[in-house]
């Protein structure tokens, strides 16, 4: 029984597992956007909000365990200097998975995992005048 026990194994020994979301970490860092399956989405997706949140809390202590997980140095310099500050007033959920539908080669359901708030979005949002537009009000009915 699995009783507690957190994770997905994907069918892989776990430093190759380890050594995946590693690569996947740092790739939605480096391009806030990365299209992969489903199991592995939303296992990085806690991994990443980690990541934020080492980035957020800005100390020589979290920066150093950010660089022991992260593949690249330039992408926590990235994380530290441009993303977490974004996500400053975000109590959590800073990632999000866009389910996409099945891979045309073996079926593999797809989702897009993206940060929420990414860089070219904010100027999208205020040239357009905000993010979305209001709700029509609610209908009661009527008797």
């Amino acid at each position: 029984m699995r009783h507690r026990r957190a994770g997905r194994k994907l069918n892989r020994t776990a430093a190759h597992r380890r050594a995946l979301f590693r690569n996947l970490v740092t790739a939605v860092l480096e391009h806030e956007r990365v299209r992969t399956t489903d199991p592995k989405a939303k296992e990085i997706r806690r991994l990443t909000d980690r990541m934020i949140t080492l980035g957020k809390r800005g100390s020589l202590h979290a920066r150093r365990r950010a660089l022991a997980f992260v593949r690249k140095e330039s992408v926590v310099r990235k994380l530290f200097e441009d993303v977490a500050p974004r996500f400053m007033n975000r109590p959590g959920g800073y990632t999000r998975v866009i389910k996409l539908g099945p891979r045309l080669g073996d079926a593999a359901p797809q989702s897009i995992v993206e940060l929420t708030e990414r860089e070219g979005e904010e100027q999208a949002q205020k040239a357009k005048g905000g993010a979305r537009r209001p709700r029509r009000p609610q209908q009661t009915a009527q008797q």
